[in-house]
């Protein structure tokens, strides 16, 4: 007897343990669970405002180089997927957004990038007129030095608005460089490697359109 009790009593505080095992896993599958239910429930209730505040960043960006006077189609819909990376120096699929008026080609818009700068990638968006004319080029991102290279922002100097009105012709090859280079751009003090690399990826986006020509609106 004396032997059964000592077994009994091994075994019990064994038992407990296992049970209190037991309820701490299921009060943590249950906290996991409803942990789980929340983050689904609040990505479900934001993901849709996200998208919404981005395509509107994205449409207010397209609206400053072609005026939303300019074309009656929903651009965001109007799109084809290109890879160019000869052209656009990407190897990733690029976004064409197809503005319209009337049913009529009016411009396209599309992302390029300098993978040349001074301190690596700018990334930069421009839209390009039916017939070949620069509507407007904006850079979306660099890290070019403050102060020196990031002149190619609009808030930090008027330099990229002389893009505008340009179109690449075989007379005027010679334009599409910096005056230092014997070009028609303007190049910043202490640093033209980052015009020289914007020039460059706009030049090349151009020739990328009049390579393709009407097919991109197709």
């Amino acid at each position: 007897m004396t032997e059964e009790k000592d077994i009994q009593k091994t075994i019990q505080p064994k038992q407990e343990l296992w049970q209190k095992m037991l309820r701490a896993a299921r009060l943590l599958s249950i906290y996991t669970v409803i942990g789980v239910g929340i983050l689904l429930l609040v990505k479900q209730l934001t993901n849709e405002p996200i998208q919404t505040a981005e395509k509107q960043v994205l449409l207010d960006t397209i609206n400053q180089l072609l005026p939303s006077k300019q074309y009656d189609n929903n651009l965001l819909k109007d799109t084809i997927e290109v890879t160019a990376p000869k052209y656009l120096h990407t190897r990733d699929p690029v976004t064409v957004y197809r503005a319209r008026n009337n049913g009529e080609p009016v411009a396209l818009i599309l992302t390029t990038h300098a993978p040349d700068g001074y301190s690596g990638d700018i990334k930069i968006m421009l839209a390009v007129y039916e017939d070949g004319r620069i509507a407007g080029v904006r850079v979306l991102k660099h890290k070019e030095t403050p102060g020196l290279g990031d002149k190619i922002e609009l808030k930090k100097s008027n330099w990229i608005l002389g893009f505008d009105g340009l179109k690449l012709r075989d007379d005027n090859n010679a334009l599409w460089s910096v005056r230092k280079d014997g070009g028609g751009f303007d190049q910043f003090t202490g640093a033209t490697i980052t015009p020289r690399a914007v020039i460059k990826a706009v030049k090349n986006a151009l020739m990328f359109i009049q390579d393709k020509g009407a097919k991109l609106y197709e």
